[in-house]
């Protein structure tokens, strides 16, 4: 649970910390969408500094963002080794039925790789960086658009703010349990699959009836409060667009334009 990092914000005092939440989405997004579409290893390259650059500005150490590409690694590499596996190429090294191992499946299975791992490290670095509630304040403003798309922008928002704030608090309280069950002589991880699965079962139990009545305890409270999500309401908290966001978004344009120039000339 402890690699765990969705909605965990690590606070420590950096330029990245500073930066409005809307700043810090768009530009994920913009490298999302570079990152999906990079096909050489120049461009890959480059991102790669790009991302160890962001790990150095947030002033967090490189190995909480390995951590938390442990839990979904198998995942990443897995979907590789797929890829390298039922690709064909113009050269083919080893050739099985439906498996075929070819120059053009390594080097797709590779870029899958990186660009997974690109993606996560991202991830990771908003959420580190953001106060859950800095981002659904974000995702809210810039979500506003599709409000004209009878889009329930505001139950959105409010349920990704529950999520963002009560995730980390159930994988805590998932650590706790396990823990107290390790003590009663309970081990998770031996036997087989199946024995391993009714191991479980005590921690899931607790887990969901402690998550059904603190899930209660907020409705009614929400209930209580008069809070209506349809309805439209202002805001204690202003996000503050200041000249070191746009300065930043024209970096990320300019480094998004140079990574298209490498992708394009380098291919």
């Amino acid at each position: 649970m402890n690699y765990l990092l969705l909605g965990r914000y690590i606070p420590v005092t950096s330029i990245l910390h500073k930066l409005d939440p809307r700043t810090k989405l768009i530009s994920a997004v913009l490298f999302i969408i570079l990152i999906v579409n990079v096909n050489n290893g120049a461009a890959f390259l480059a991102l790669w500094g790009i991302a160890f650059l962001v790990m150095y500005i947030s002033r967090i150490p490189p190995r909480v963002y390995f951590r938390g590409i442990k839990p979904i690694l198998w995942f990443i590499i897995f979907t590789a080794i797929l890829q390298m596996l039922f690709t064909t190429g113009t050269k083919t090294f080893f050739q099985w039925r439906m498996i075929t191992i070819s120059d053009y499946g390594i080097e797709r299975g590779l870029f899958i790789f990186f660009r997974f791992t690109l993606i996560t490290l991202l991830s990771i670095a908003v959420t580190l960086t953001t106060k859950p509630i800095d981002l659904t304040d974000g995702l809210s403003f810039l979500l506003k658009p599709f409000q004209y798309l009878k889009v329930p922008v505001n139950e959105l928002s409010i349920t990704l703010a529950i999520a963002f704030r009560f995730i980390p608090n159930l994988l805590d309280e998932t650590q706790k349990v396990m823990d107290a069950q390790r003590i009663r002589g309970n081990e998770f991880g031996v036997g087989s699959p199946l024995q391993q699965m009714k191991a479980l079962v005590p921690v899931f139990l607790p887990i969901f009836a402690s998550t059904l009545q603190r899930s209660e305890e907020l409705a009614n409270v929400m209930d209580v409060r008069g809070f209506r999500a349809d309805q439209k309401r202002s805001s204690f908290r202003q996000l503050q667009w200041k000249k070191m966001d746009t300065l930043s978004l024209c970096i990320v344009i300019v480094f998004i334009i140079w990574i298209r120039w490498l992708n394009i000339h380098f291919n």
